[in-house]
């Protein structure tokens, strides 16, 4: 007999309710993951699966609100991420660790964020577009966002988007990210506004990702494709936080020789991380290898560039990778062109250089570009 309430829940819910209820290994992996999360955090948090499953139908429609500084524990400002609040500290536990790479229960988020993505893209996810204290038209959010570097419409309600997803990916005003050094063949640019997380060199074709250096492995990170071209050479990573810019663009000018999107896990961070984790940062390198993400190899021009992988990757929630419909096998790309975009939020990328093309990056952790902005010259 159902419980109160569950008559009402989404039919995506409904059938994740199925599957716990039916399915003994699932049911084990969920049960096990909530009753590890550590004592401290448990007054916060689901106590069971079924409170879980109550709490991810309330938030299907749910858009990501602002949350403003408050000058004491929180010193930034902050994204609310509906899903990631609800599993954070499942997600650092043992049994979370492998229930979030379990085929059954990643398919299912993979259905959850299908409905949410729906609902991101409906009129009713704009009410987050306002001007009151946590909404994304106040003085504090404007501050974050640099409005005056997109197209909206100022005094339109809610600017004149129709939907949460389209105000998030809106579009750069003409001008906006000038492309440095354009006739320079030999500068590579950033493919997104974002902050240096991790630059590799001499990367080898396998290793152990998931320890805690989390060092980059090509085979897994490039699905199998190109592998030998990119053997001994460099990953650069790069962090986009909520408020950034969110589309990305070629760093080179060349011909587009593969484009499409690796289907991934959603919500597995690395093992490394221990139980007591909430910076999912930390996990960045390990998601390059196991998380939803688009992978586009470009042949570039410029002999002495050859051929560079952009990988955008989906962090948790933030995981629809769409790549603009004109980027196909044997398309013609120019630095600075628009490849695609992500949804939802956050999110990270890589680009991958083969041996000896880069002698050098201009930047280091923490340095922060936006596109458009020289990150390296190619060897001549």
């Amino acid at each position: 007999m159902p419980r109160v309430g569950e008559a009402g829940w989404h039919p995506v819910i409904q059938e994740f309710k199925a599957l716990i209820d039916g399915d003994p290994v699932v049911r084990m992996a969920m049960t096990a993951m909530i009753d590890q999360i550590p004592a401290r955090y448990k007054d916060h948090h689901p106590r069971n699966p079924h409170e879980l499953l109550a709490q991810l139908n309330a938030v299907l429609t749910m858009a990501p609100t602002y949350i403003p500084p408050d000058g004491l524990k929180q010193a930034v400002a902050l994204v609310g991420t509906p899903f990631s609040a609800i599993l954070i500290w499942t997600m650092g536990t043992a049994a979370g660790f492998a229930a979030y790479r379990d085929a059954k229960i990643n398919a299912m988020f993979k259905k959850l964020l299908g409905v949410w993505s729906h609902f991101l893209s409906s009129e009713a996810s704009t009410y987050v577009i306002n001007p009151s204290d946590t909404g994304w038209q106040s003085a504090s959010a404007q501050a974050q966002l640099h409005m005056e570097d997109f197209q909206y419409t100022p005094g339109a309600l809610h600017w004149g988007f129709s939907s949460w997803n389209e105000f998030f990916t809106r579009k750069l005003r003409p001008g906006a990210r000038p492309i440095q050094c354009p006739e320079d063949p030999s500068a590579i640019v950033s493919a997104c506004d974002a902050t240096v997380y991790r630059i590799a060199r001499n990367v080898q074709r396998r290793e152990k990702f998931w320890v805690k250096a989390q060092p980059y492995s090509l085979e897994d990170m490039l699905d199998h494709q190109f592998v030998d071209e990119f053997v001994g050479g460099d990953v650069f990573q790069a962090f986009l936080n909520p408020f950034n810019y969110h589309r990305w663009h070629s760093p080179i000018t060349g011909t587009v020789r593969q484009a499409y999107v690796k289907e991934g896990l959603y919500f597995s961070q690395a093992p490394s991380m221990g139980e007591d984790w909430t910076d999912q940062d930390q996990s960045e390198a390990y998601i390059a290898h196991v998380q939803t993400r688009a992978i586009l190899f470009i042949e570039a021009d410029n002999q002495a560039i050859g051929l560079v992988c952009v990988m955008p990757i989906g962090m948790v929630e933030i995981s629809s990778c769409m790549i603009d419909e004109r980027i196909k096998p044997g398309a013609r790309v120019v630095k600075g062109q628009e490849l695609g975009y992500f949804q939802f939020g956050g999110s990270t990328h890589c680009m991958l250089f083969q041996k000896g093309v880069i002698r050098a990056f201009l930047g280091k952790e923490n340095t922060s570009y936006q596109v458009g902005q020289v990150i390296a010259f190619a060897e001549e």
